[in-house]
């Protein structure tokens, strides 16, 4: 074969090769600017640090109290009346981000009594699907279901979302904006998906907890209520004040569509 057909041949594959990495090359960039973490998001204290006036009148103010949230997901379920009676017992009051089959549907008179007795309500969708793995249409009414069928029990929209495995991007932001919901994320997770033992959740979560934190349970698991008072009680040794994640925020409001995380 004559020299300069092959040195054309070789150009040719060789232009060939150079345009498919071009194109896996703009293939990953496209994919990475629709996962890379570019939503707004801020932290508890910075929100609060940005607000201005006060707090509601007798309300605690985060500012100045050593402050730490305590949520839970998943529920409600049958477990859930006995955590309500323990919060109830020690004068607390947590948010509960509720999801929406087998849950909410199946258990409509818990939550009204989650709200009945002054907890706060978030959303957590209806299936429990990972929102960045759905379409938009399918994400909205993951969303929009829990929304209605909290509201038709209790008479009002939660204004708070936790995405299933906290995971978010930029439509799911823009859906929670147009819906009206912050999303909300945490510091503390004790796993207690995983483990049945309480002492282990309780360990797991003293570890973690710091000022302006945000606890992560789920009272649907065996482990996880009977946790609950020994936690409680070791916070408020260590001088912590629990609290929703509205008054955590408090004197600044939740923020549709922003992602708050300590």
């Amino acid at each position: 074969m004559p020299f300069s057909r092959l040195r054309r041949i070789r150009r040719s594959r060789l232009l060939i090769a150079l345009a498919a990495v071009t194109a896996t090359v703009l293939a990953v960039t496209v994919t990475l600017a629709l996962t890379v973490t570019t939503y707004d998001h801020t932290s508890p204290r910075a929100a609060r640090d940005k607000a201005s006036g006060p707090v509601a009148a007798g309300a605690v103010d985060c500012r100045r109290a050593k402050c730490v949230a305590l949520t839970f997901d998943g529920g409600p379920s049958p477990t859930t009346p006995r955590l309500l009676t323990i919060l109830e017992r020690d004068h607390l009051h947590a948010t509960f981000f509720l999801q929406g089959k087998g849950h909410i549907a199946k258990y409509p008179e818990i939550v009204r009594r989650i709200a009945n007795e002054g907890h706060e309500i978030g959303n957590h969708t209806w299936n429990h699907r990972v929102l960045t793995r759905i379409d938009a249409t399918d994400a909205r009414l993951e969303l929009t279901r829990t929304q209605d069928a909290i509201e038709r029990i209790t008479g009002t929209k939660p204004v708070l979302m936790r995405p299933p495995e906290g995971r978010t991007n930029r439509q799911v932001a823009g859906i929670c904006r147009e819906l009206g919901l912050a999303q909300v994320l945490w510091s503390v997770t004790a796993k207690d998906y995983e483990t049945t033992d309480s002492a282990l959740i309780t360990q797991r979560v003293l570890d973690q907890t710091h000022r302006d934190g945000i606890i992560l349970l789920h009272d649907l698991h065996k482990g996880t209520v009977p946790a609950v008072p020994g936690i409680i009680k070791a916070l408020r040794q260590r001088g912590y004040t629990i609290v929703t994640v509205s008054q955590l925020l408090a004197p600044a409001g939740a923020e549709a569509g922003m992602v708050y995380r300590p």
